[in-house]
């Protein structure tokens, strides 16, 4: 079975204030993308970098209501051809004007290393939630701190082997 996650959060924020927090490079950089940033908006078509390094392909995005990515998956230990894996974000319309945001990414391979890569993914797309929250209801950015490495202004990576 090929590994696959979907995470979600209700933001209490009407779903144009949410949706703009993640397309919006300025924003998205104030707690996501923190070190490093975004390099442009999310729109159809575009390639934007995260965190200085890592290419983004936007390939659909329908205002105020969902976003589809692909970024590169783990390099193969045997050497094979990279591949994508696919991020698709909703955002869902509260009656308390709130919005649920739901993220799902799959596409890994379907060996220990694809789901070692979703792992790691799925705790990421995790905290970007709990940080869009913060962000936009409390005005606190929970990245700053978070992050031995991005103390250093280095962008977050997977842990050393060696790391429990």
């Amino acid at each position: 079975m090929k590994p696959k996650f979907r995470v979600s959060a209700r933001i209490a924020k009407p779903v144009r204030e949410v949706f703009e927090a993640v397309v919006n490079p300025g924003k998205l950089s104030a707690y996501f993308t923190t070190v490093g940033g975004a390099s442009a908006p999310l729109a159809t078509g575009a390639t934007v970098v995260w965190w200085g390094k890592v290419p983004v392909e936007v390939d659909e995005v329908m205002a105020d209501s969902h976003i589809v990515l692909r970024w590169d998956g783990p390099k193969p230990a045997d050497g094979a051809a990279r591949y994508k894996t696919r991020i698709e974000m909703n955002f869902e319309a509260l009656e308390d004007d709130a919005t649920l945001v739901t993220i799902a990414e799959t596409g890994w391979s379907e060996d220990a290393q694809g789901q070692h890569a979703s792992y790691l993914n799925c705790e990421g797309w995790s905290q970007m939630l709990c940080c869009l929250k913060a962000y936009l209801e409390y005005g606190i950015n929970l990245r700053e701190g978070y992050y031995r490495s991005e103390l250093a202004g280095v962008p977050a990576s997977e842990p050393s082997s060696d790391t429990p």
